[in-house]
């Protein structure tokens, strides 16, 4: 299946895509994630005000198939959480990269994207 991956995001090796503006970063799951999670049951978001460092879990998210831990790859702070998911988590499967971010991430430190790929290396990635 042909995945939808704006060149503009950077993307983890653990299946999600940032969205960087300045120094604010969106955050979701790609689609290839949940295409493996199936139906999502459950999310447990950050807290608003958290503070983030790379390695650190921020968010569960429980499916019939599958639970995945989202690992912080930036250092921050938690700025916004998309609540609505956790009633309805309809957007994250029907429009992960739109409607379904999960969180928005004030980055301490632009570096901290280098550690980060791009949209072809993560295309390599999920074909392998």
């Amino acid at each position: 299946m042909p995945y939808f991956l704006p060149e503009e995001l950077y993307y983890t090796t653990n299946h999600e895509w940032l969205h960087v503006d300045e120094n604010l970063a969106t955050i979701g799951l790609t689609e290839y994630a949940l295409e493996r999670l199936g139906e999502i049951l459950y999310m447990e978001l950050p807290e608003e005000g958290q503070h983030t460092t790379p390695g650190h879990t921020l968010s569960s998210i429980e499916s019939v198939k599958n639970i995945h831990d989202l690992i912080s790859t930036i250092n921050g702070t938690v700025l916004e959480i998309n609540a609505s998911l956790i009633e309805d988590p309809t957007p994250l499967n029907d429009d992960p990269m739109s409607e379904g971010w999960l969180f928005r991430i004030e980055m301490d430190n632009e570096r901290d994207l280098s550690s980060l790929i791009r949209s072809r290396d993560y295309k390599a990635l999920i074909s392998k």
